[in-house]
């Protein structure tokens, strides 16, 4: 009994030993396959969703942008010629006037008499001639009995009257001229001002104040800047036709009117380093008006077959200009590029990518080179915001 007492114990400790080996293997093999299956299930990195869209081959317009302010194609300070008294107002403010049209009549009596009495003195003269011419026959006829100097003095006689009716017309036109004078009509056709006298006022030629102002607004003008360094690009454009300039309205949201450049200044401004230019527009609908500023695009060349991408494919770093494009494999990569113009949501690329391609051109605040994402076409064409209207 007391040597089988110490086998007993030895046989106890060993199974104890046993189990406890056997259940450590048991939880490492459990343990490990949790390891496995959650490597095994462990959630990819979702895609990131974004807007693409192509990269395109086409003609691209190159505008140059600027202020300008309209002015009339003629305007007119009208002023009396004759100082009188204002008897009757023939237009309207603001109304359409035709050439030739009355605007204004001052009191006509002072100038009616004085042709009248530039027409009797006429008359007078006239009459004199006549006489003197009678008497001219009479010494002529009575030939060896009226002296030579009797016949000369009365020639010159004749002469001096028929000067002085030269005078008289002279006279009589003058004052027509100044009877004329009273009624006031337009010189030119365009749209009547705010009149600047009533009814019963005195007006003096001599005064600088007028009775109104008239602007030619068909055609109309506008006079805008170009910077110095386009001139060369604006007189080559000019060399193969008129160039043609658009004005919208000062935030340039509204197209107003299309016209060509008329006009190239004869000199540069050289404080600003800009020079003017004159445009000149049918405005057959009155929607350009004299004194009002826009916003103008001048049409300087179209560059053929040019890399345009969205404005919002072109991203900004410290590096410079990037943009993303999507692979086959919806993959983002980087590309470097370089913008020569951008306008109406449309940018040149003259470097960094090609025709084909497709850009991102929404989401890629979220997007990693090399990431997965997921692709929708853009919603809404650049192309079409702000379109300019072109031939």
């Amino acid at each position: 009994m007391k040597k089988s007492r110490p086998i007993l114990w030895i046989v106890i400790i060993a199974a104890v030993a046993g189990g406890g080996y056997y259940g450590w293997q048991r939880y490492q093999a459990s343990d490990g396959g949790k390891a496995q299956t959650a490597q095994k299930g462990a959630p990819r990195a979702p895609a990131v969703p974004v807007s693409i869209a192509p990269v395109q081959k086409a003609d691209f317009p190159v505008y140059l942008t600027g202020l300008g302010t309209v002015q009339g194609f003629n305007t007119v300070q009208v002023r009396t010629r004759v100082d009188g008294q204002i008897d009757k107002i023939a237009f309207t403010e603001g109304q359409m006037v035709k050439q030739g049209d009355l605007l204004v009549e001052i009191d006509p009596r002072p100038f009616q008499a004085a042709l009248d009495q530039a027409k009797a003195k006429k008359a007078q003269d006239e009459a004199n001639l006549a006489n003197a011419n009678l008497d001219l026959q009479r010494y002529t006829k009575l030939g060896e009995f009226a002296t030579r100097q009797q016949t000369d003095t009365q020639r010159s006689t004749v002469a001096q009257l028929t000067a002085q009716i030269a005078a008289d017309e002279a006279a009589i036109a003058n004052a027509q001229t100044q009877l004329d004078y009273t009624q006031v009509k337009s010189p030119i056709t365009g749209v009547a001002g705010l009149r600047q006298v009533d009814i019963g006022n005195i007006v003096n030629a001599s005064t600088q104040t007028g009775v109104v102002s008239i602007a030619q607004v068909e055609p109309i003008t506008v006079i805008f800047t170009a910077p110095e360094d386009q001139l060369p690009y604006i007189s080559e454009g000019q060399k193969s036709g008129e160039l043609k300039v658009i004005a919208f309205t000062t935030d340039g949201k509204k197209t107003l009117a299309e016209g060509k450049l008329a006009v190239i200044n004869n000199q540069v401004d050289t404080t600003s380093g800009t020079i003017r230019l004159k445009a000149v527009f049918d405005n057959k609908e009155h929607t350009l008006w004299p004194g009002q500023s826009v916003s103008t695009r001048l049409l300087v060349r179209t560059l053929k077959d040019a890399t345009i991408v969205p404005d919002d494919a072109v991203q900004h770093s410290t590096n410079g200009l990037y943009a993303y494009t999507v692979n086959q494999d919806n993959k983002a990569e980087v590309h470097k590029i370089k913008v020569s113009y951008s306008i109406d949501g449309r940018s040149v690329v003259d470097e960094g990518l090609s025709p084909g391609q497709q850009v991102i051109t929404g989401g890629q605040y979220k997007v990693q080179p090399g990431g997965v994402v997921s692709t929708t076409l853009a919603s809404s064409d650049p192309v079409q915001k702000n379109k300019v209207q072109q031939e």
